[in-house]
Parts: structure tokens; sequence; C-alpha cells
């Protein structure tokens, strides 16, 4: 899993480099791809669910949240903010990590949301440790995000990931200290808050995939797939 995630955070790195004015976002799926080819990978995501999803990573960008589909028409302007998501598939184990990067200079509205989704995500890292449960890590993300005056999804949670990309347990953006399953060491779960300007509320554009904010506000998205062990937890989707 190891080496998965630091194929996986390649992939990311080089989409990130591409985030330019007049990029498609096949483009960037392009660029992952070719990265996954090189070692001998291959993501999780194309052919998953119903409809099949066809790409290899997921680029939402803006009010979009979750699950953008790749397209040649689709291309980046200045100012937008990107959200890539990507799994790789090495020697059978799963990597599955996601960041939302700017197209150029951001306003500080956007700015001061990717801050506060990145810290999230850190912050529920810093409580996967032995002894803690996953309502723990929940309740961490949640504190940190709506004490900032931000909204979290509902519908879409963390989640184990190892042999699979999606394993138990669920990993909600929130929850109660104390509760939820105990971590312990050898555990690999995928934190990824996911966070919203304006409200909670999301729905599904009509390609069956595409998650939006309910209002069209802005939204985020960072995740790492990370291991419990005896001591500090290990991030390991990273180069």
């Amino acid at each position: 899993m190891r080496e998965a995630g630091r194929i996986n955070a390649t992939v990311l790195a080089t989409a990130k480099e591409l985030l330019q004015p007049g990029v498609s976002t096949a483009d960037l799926n392009a660029a992952a791809e070719e990265v996954l080819r090189k070692h001998g990978c291959v993501s999780p995501f194309k052919g998953y669910g119903h409809p099949p999803f066809p790409s290899s990573i997921t680029v939402s960008i803006n009010q979009e949240l979750v699950h953008g589909i790749p397209s040649k028409k689709r291309k980046l302007k200045a100012g937008d903010i990107v959200s890539i998501d990507c799994g790789t598939v090495f020697e059978g184990m799963v990597a599955d990590s996601a960041l939302t990067a700017g197209v150029g200079a951001l306003s500080q509205e956007a700015q001061d949301l990717l801050d506060v989704t990145e810290g999230a995500l850190q912050t529920g890292i810093e409580q996967m440790c032995v002894g803690n449960r996953t309502g723990d890590v929940s309740a961490a993300i949640q504190n940190y995000v709506e004490s900032r005056g931000y909204y979290l999804t509902r519908e879409y949670t963390g989640h184990g990931v190892g042999r699979q990309m999606h394993e138990g347990p669920q990993v909600p953006n929130y929850g109660k200290p104390g509760t939820g399953m105990p971590l312990k060491a050898g555990m690999t779960i995928a934190l990824e808050p996911m966070v919203l300007i304006g409200t909670a509320e999301t729905r599904v554009l009509p390609d069956q995939w595409t998650v939006v904010s309910a209002d069209g506000s802005l939204t985020a998205h960072f995740e790492h797939s990370v291991a419990v062990t005896e001591g500090k937890p290990l991030i390991l989707t990273v180069l």
C-alpha cells in the first residue's frame, strides 16, 4: 500500500502541475493514466459503479464537490478551484487520495476554503491512533470545519481501503468522540473531508456521478490513505 500511495501521490502531483487556463479535464486524466501505465498500475475508479465511471481520476471544479467526469470540452479557467481524486492499484493493494488546487491566483474566499479543508484532513489524521475510535476522527474533522463556519456533506464519507477501494469501516466527517470502531495497528483508512461554503446540501447531476453543492457555492476535497501504527499515524499517499 505504501508503494501504491507513492504512485498515487505522483499522479496527483503530475495533474496539479497541469492546472493552467485552457487545459481540459480530459488532459488531466490522460496525464494521470500515463503515470499509472509507467508504473504498471491501474485506477480502481475506471469502470467502477453503475453506470461505470469512464475515467481513471475524477476532476471536480468549483461547485462540484466530488466525482466529476473528465471531458475534452471542459476547459479550466483562471481562478477555478479544481479537486482531483485518484486511486492506484499496485500488486493488488489500493491507495486513494485527493487534493484541491487553484488555477492561478485564487480569491480569498477560495483560498480560505482550501486551507480549512486541508487543515481538517490533518486534524483527522492526528486522531488516527491506537486507543481512539473512528468517532474521535470524525468529531475532530467536524469540530475543525464547523467552528470555522463551513459545512460538511453527510452523504459521502471516508472509508477503509486496502485490497478494495471501499472497505469497512466508514468514517464520516461528523460524529461523536468515543463512538465507532476502535482503531488498531494495521488498519488503513482513507480520510476525506468534503467541505462546502454555503450549505451541507448536495445534489447529483444528470450524468449520475457529479456531485455539486445544492446552492452552487464553492467546495473543496482533500484525502489521504492513512495507516494506524503503534506510534504516530502513517500517511501512505505521499511521495
